[in-house]
Parts: C-alpha cells; sequence; structure tokens
C-alpha cells in the first residue's frame, strides 16, 4: 500500500531537515547492487533513529538485523567515539555489504557486524557480557520478534530503550493472520510486551516512502 504524496511528503522532510550524505547514498546504491531487498529504513526513519540514540545518551546498541548497514550508520553516527554498536545479521552476504558500507562511513572501529542466526549469536553475547545495551534495534525476521524482544529485554537496563520496526504489516497486524508467520510472530511480541511489567511500551502508525506500517518502542523500567 503506497501513496503518491506520502512519499512526496517524506521526499520534503528528507530535504529539508535529514538530508543524505555519500556515505548513506552510496550505502543504498551499493546494496541495491549487490541485491540486497530494498527493505531499508527510509531516510527520515533513519533520522528518526539516530536522535532517538542521542536523547538516550546511548553508548552501547545493539542491532538485530543489519542488511546492507543503512540504519546502522544512522545509529552509530549518535554514539560517542568511544561508543560501540553490534549488529547482528543472517546472511554473510549482506553482512559483507554492510561491512563495507561501514567501513566507508568511517564507522567500523565502533561498528562490529556479526554473522548468523540470531537466535545463536544473542546467547553469546550474554555469555561475554557484552550488555547491557542502552537502545536495541530490531527489524530482522518477524516471525521471531517475541524472541528477539526477549532478548532484548535480557541484554538491557532500566531505562533502555527497545524499538521495533515493521510492526504493523500494512494494517493486518489488527487480526488473526493465521496463514502469516510475520504477522504471528508480531502479534505474540505484543502479547508478551503487554504481559510484562518491566516493559513499558506503546506503537504508532506511519505512512511515508515505505508504505503504511509503523514501530513500537518499549522502554526497560526495571
Amino acid at each position: 500500500m503506497t501513496n503518491p504524496q506520502w512519499t512526496a511528503v517524506d521526499d520534503y522532510f528528507t530535504e529539508t531537515i535529514a538530508p543524505a550524505d555519500e556515505a548513506l547514498t552510496a550505502a543504498l546504491a551499493d546494496s541495491t547492487a549487490a541485491g540486497l531487498p530494498e527493505i531499508a529504513v527510509a531516510p527520515n526513519q533513519g533520522k528518526l533513529l539516530h536522535l532517538l540514540a542521542a536523547t538516550q545518551g546511548a553508548r552501547n546498541v545493539l542491532e538485530i538485523g543489519t542488511l546492507g548497514g543503512y540504519s546502522t550508520i544512522w545509529l552509530a553516527r549518535a554514539l560517542p567515539a568511544d561508543g560501540r554498536l553490534i549488529t547482528l545479521e543472517y546472511d554473510p552476504a549482506h553482512a559483507d555489504v554492510a561491512r563495507a558500507n561501514i567501513a566507508r562511513a568511517g564507522l567500523d572501529k565502533i561498528v562490529e557486524v556479526r554473522t548468523g542466526a540470531a537466535l545463536d549469536t544473542l546467547p553469546l553475547l550474554e555469555t561475554e557480557g557484552a550488555g547491557p545495551f542502552d537502545l536495541v534495534f530490531i527489524d530482522a525476521d518477524k516471525v521471531n520478534n517475541p524472541h528477539y524482544v526477549a532478548w532484548a529485554l535480557k541484554l538491557s537496563r532500566p531505562g533502555t530503550l527497545i524499538i521495533v520496526d515493521n510492526v504493523v504489516r500494512n494494517g493486518r497486524v489488527a487480526t488473526e493472520q493465521p496463514d502469516d508467520p510475520a504477522i504471528t510472530g508480531t502479534r505474540a511480541m505484543f502479547d508478551l510486551i503487554a504481559a510484562e511489567p518491566r516493559l513499558d511500551a506503546t506503537a504508532i502508525q506511519t505512512v511515508g516512502t515505505k508504505g503504511y506500517d509503523g514501530l513500537l518502542l518499549a522502554r526497560v523500567t526495571s
């Protein structure tokens, strides 16, 4: 579901207050050239992630779902020079593209791309004592959203911000869709968060160049 006016408004926002630069433009271009799906966050959404990380005063960030590293660059730019961002990517080819994009942006000293299924690499972070993370951005396979949120909570502290992308699914999240694992997983995530006393959350619907979707924000309270 797309609308030309939604795109025009997003383009206006981007041109006026969230302009692209060479590193961001090249990251998208190289991701497309490498055959990655064109599902990165929109530029104004990337800027939102950047502002949320900056407002959070984040020094230690976890991203689940790297793709070509576009959102990674936005998030990493909000960190101090001694900050750290770990991003988890299932596909080795995607991870290679992301590493090149991140290096070109001059962020390879603070960003680490780890390859493998996130449900395998997340326990390693716990074992290593990599947390607590100040912000967790989840934008991976939707069927595992409840598991990713549960792990984000394990690797967090009071005050950690958890952001989950693509939670509206063109409005289909509002009704049960047993034949759509992405919606089943997303609804299970909402049920988990609703029942979790340590999370205070909301979700918003969005429209724009990425169509009709939305994101969830949850703050760890204890």
